[in-house]
């Protein structure tokens, strides 16, 4: 099965869902808000691929999954981080905002990083990285469907909810879906290598939400605002990884793709018991 025709549309689905939840007024926050945006960028193209580079290195990951490690730090959390934050008691318009300011800034940022690891795994493995390619990919997968989205948003914002409506509950299905093959095609190397790679990821998790709960410490967040910073920071798009990875036009390495695989389930798993945490906390005090 050549897993491409299933990766490119449910990506390109998931950015489309993305624009439509999108207001014009999401982009003024950066103005009216910018030490809560300056935390959750800082967290997420900053603090995140070093901390994936610390991970790897303490862990030794394999050279190809370290790489997939890496997309992993470099994939700003997707339409399914508002969820969370909303079902954490979070600042969903904050979210929604970080969501999209990650989501054009890391399509440049992105490649860079990439293209930098790639060259220092350049002597210990044979992978090269089309930073080129990857651009065209990226503009043509995310930034066109996010903007086809925003313009119904502007012009018809009824059908851009009730679209919006459907899609987002198809997001987590899809994602799991895309899991699923993947780990159907390599089940294998996925049972063999999920005791580090577990493990490993587990940690990149944990330590992004502790940076995200430092950054709002530092910036004095609100409670609310705090919660949706821990969540945008510890919460990456699995779906573009995989597609990254994946892609005849770029890596074109399934095995590369696993550690997305593994983050997609440890990651809810991890972000489930926290917003758990907070309900219960809630619940006990009042």
């Amino acid at each position: 099965m050549n897993t491409i025709f299933i990766v490119l549309p449910i990506l390109t689905l998931l950015m489309f869902d993305l624009g439509l939840a999108l207001r014009p007024s999401d982009f003024r926050l950066i103005v009216e808000r910018p030490y809560a945006v300056m935390a959750g960028l800082t967290g997420q193209i900053i603090c995140l691929p070093l901390i994936a580079l610390l991970v790897g290195n303490v862990f030794g990951v394999e050279p190809v999954l370290f790489l997939g490690l890496m997309l992993i730090a470099c994939s700003p959390g997707g339409s399914s981080s508002n969820v969370f934050s909303m079902l954490a008691g979070g600042d969903v318009a904050l979210s929604v905002s970080l969501t999209a300011f990650s989501s054009i800034i890391t399509l440049f940022t992105g490649p860079l990083i990439m293209d930098a690891m790639a060259s220092y795994m350049g002597s210990v493995i044979d992978v090269h990285l089309p930073v080129g390619n990857l651009l065209v990919q990226n503009i043509v997968l995310m930034a066109v469907p996010i903007i086809i989205g925003l313009c119904i948003s502007v012009y018809r914002p009824n059908t851009a909810k009730k679209m919006h409506n459907v899609l987002k509950r198809l997001a987590f299905p899809l994602l799991i879906l895309l899991a699923s093959i993947f780990f159907i095609q390599n089940r294998e190397t996925i049972v063999e290598e999920f005791p580090k790679l577990g493990m490993s990821i587990t940690v990149l998790i944990l330590l992004s939400m502790l940076a995200g709960v430092l950054l709002s410490w530092l910036m004095r967040l609100t409670r609310k605002e705090q919660r949706t910073i821990v969540i945008e920071v510890g919460m990456q798009n699995a779906a573009q990884a995989i597609t990254i990875a994946s892609s005849p036009f770029v890596f074109n390495n399934d095995i590369m793709a696993i550690p997305a695989i593994v983050y997609a389930l440890m990651m809810n798993v991890v972000l489930l018991t926290y917003v758990g945490v907070i309900h219960y906390r809630f619940d006990k005090k009042n």
